[in-house]
């Protein structure tokens, strides 16, 4: 063992050796390290439905526990959780962990924050649920005899799932907590799809459609009927006999208890700010008003000689903006990613190492879903990331928004943050995989304006199209804060939304309704692009021609996802 020497000068202790601090930062590294450990291992038991598809089959036989008591278990465990946290000392920490200290603790303390407001009493929306769990099993691999041993496992044990959802909803209408009734009566159709007479038909045996392996299949088939069914039956009749009629008939947060304090967190939460919502909605109407300006300058450029509305409506209807199948629109959409890929040199230094692919959003809730999303990759490699795109109703998914759409949900935006956090294993796990939606959707937001360096806009119509998606982020702004916290209702919202953006009757009414369910993240997308525009226009001021924007993306990027102060700090730096 390496010894010291310590002189004793003026009662002063001097080490000689190795500095006295570094047994305590030895101390408090190894104990915040060893949380870290912890908690993703606690997570990745509690949550399997979320575990398995980032790749950990560990618990792939078996769906969350949604039950009250494992709840509150899951609540108190993040509450003592905190309490540990708060007991290791920051200042014995490197740079490096006080970051990962700071981000695990914010993620705690919002938490903890919100679990007086309940929200986890309204689990079903017409976006997410138990009736969409079928998808679930798209993002797990089947290869092995014990995939699809696992999956009929899950089959067998929904019963006990469905139970505990329904626990929760009648919980919820005890306690005043569910969702305005013109939003839920959409999710009757989407139950009305699982309830089927042939196994085969089930979304929930969709894994079998693509590898029809026996004996698993004929048993997924009998659990199918047996199990799954059943269960979506017990749901439809408690959703229309008991739910619906419970459920509120204005919209708005602040028709929920505790509303007005709940839906000031949740825009705080977010947006990851301490933003208020009458700020927030000041900031939509000036950007609102920007962006109009920038859209009259386009359509003039195309030499439309009528108004703004009357080129709204013109985008919306001609049909060369248009496929005329599905089959086409997928294809283009591909096309358009491949287009792009070699393109991102141009502003990036690092790229990701893991592919995405483009697929269609699932038949049986697409009508219900917007434009597209993305799904991050497995973590082992396993699975790629994806971008869905929606293929229902061709006629309402115009060629000019590709462009933009396509920038945000995969490459220079989704895909390349999310797959470049993930691939940084110097980072502990749960930065890594970590999800502020100010950052992930600022920056998705953000990369739709670099494909004008890029040079991916080649005509006005897909260059006004960028400004629709980034006036329809703005208009969120107005939106959000407009139904619950200025008691907007939803037709004035769909009015507001309609005359400020040339997006399809079909998404505005799917917006509008996901932002009724869905209080404050609606809110993120465009706090965060406006942060990281403000801040590359001060770094461009600071370094004049020295400036460089890989560079910039890279000290956007290098510490995984962040809220927006600790990223105004990091890229300070």
């Amino acid at each position: 063992m390496r010894r010291a020497f310590f002189i004793l000068f003026l009662g002063v202790i001097v080490a000689c050796g190795r500095p006295a601090v570094e047994p305590a930062r030895d101390d408090a590294t190894r104990a915040l390290h060893a949380l870290f450990d912890e908690a993703w291992e606690h997570n990745m038991k509690e949550y399997p439905t979320w575990s398995s598809e980032t790749g950990d089959m560990r618990w792939a036989d078996r769906w969350t526990d949604e039950s009250l008591a494992a709840q509150a278990r899951r609540e108190a465990y993040d509450r003592d959780l905190l309490a540990r946290v708060d007991r290791i000392p920051r200042a014995a920490l490197s740079n490096e962990d006080v970051l990962s200290y700071d981000l695990f603790r914010y993620d705690l303390a919002v938490g903890v924050e919100e679990q007086p407001f309940r929200l986890n009493l309204m689990p079903v929306t017409q976006r997410s649920g138990i009736q969409q769990l079928d998808d679930t099993a798209d993002a797990l691999p089947f290869e092995r005899p014990k995939d699809f041993e696992n999956w009929n496992a899950r089959l067998r044990a929904f019963p006990v799932l469905m139970d505990q959802i329904i626990a929760l909803l009648e919980e919820g209408i005890r306690t005043g907590m569910t969702h305005p009734k013109i939003v839920m009566q959409r999710v009757t159709a989407q139950l009305d799809k699982q309830i089927v007479d042939d196994p085969a038909r089930s979304p929930f045996f969709a894994p079998y459609v693509k590898k029809p392996r026996e004996p698993y299949a004929t048993l997924a088939k009998a659990l199918v009927t047996s199990s799954v069914v059943p269960a979506f039956k017990k749901l439809r009749a408690f959703w229309t006999e008991k739910y619906l009629p419970a459920c509120k008939d204005e919209v708005g947060a602040w028709n929920l208890p505790q509303g007005k304090a709940m839906y000031e967190h949740l825009v705080r939460a977010h947006t990851t700010t301490k933003l208020g919502p009458d700020e927030v909605h000041a900031i939509g109407l000036r950007e609102v008003a920007r962006i109009r300006a920038e859209m009259e300058k386009i359509k003039a450029q195309t030499g439309f000689t009528g108004s703004l509305k009357d080129f709204f409506a013109f985008l919306r209807t001609d049909p060369r903006f248009f496929y005329a199948d599905g089959a086409s629109l997928l294809t283009a959409y591909r096309d358009l990613a491949k287009r792009i890929d070699p393109l991102l040199v141009k502003v990036f230094r690092r790229l990701p190492r893991t592919p995405y692919g483009v697929q269609p959003i699932p038949e049986h809730f697409a009508p219900e879903t917007t434009t597209a999303y993305y799904r991050e990759p497995a973590e082992d490699g396993s699975r790629a990331g994806t971008y869905f795109v929606n293929l229902y109703d061709p006629k309402s998914r115009p060629r000019w928004e590709m462009v933009a759409l396509t920038l945000h949900e995969s490459v220079p935006g989704h895909h390349l943050q999310i797959a470049l956090a993930m691939e940084q294993e110097n980072l502990p796990k749960f930065r890594r995989h970590e999800s502020y939606t100010a950052f992930v959707e600022g920056w998705a937001l953000y990369a739709e304006s670099l494909g004008e360096e890029m040079g991916v806009y080649d005509d006005a119509y897909s260059r006004f199209g960028q400004l629709t998606y980034e006036m329809w982020r703005a208009v969120r702004l107005v939106v959000d804060t407009g139904i619950h916290w200025l008691k907007w209702d939803r037709q004035r919202a769909i009015d507001f939304f309609t005359e400020n953006t040339a997006k399809a009757d079909l998404d505005i009414v799917n917006e509008v309704d996901r932002y009724i369910v869905w209080p404050g993240q609606a809110l993120a997308y465009k706090i965060g692009e406006l942060k990281i525009k403000e801040l590359r226009k001060k770094r461009e001021a600071q370094l004049g021609a020295r400036f460089d924007l890989k560079a910039f993306h890279d000290a956007v990027l290098r510490n995984g996802p962040l809220p927006l102060d600790m990223l105004e700090r990091e890229v300070a730096q």
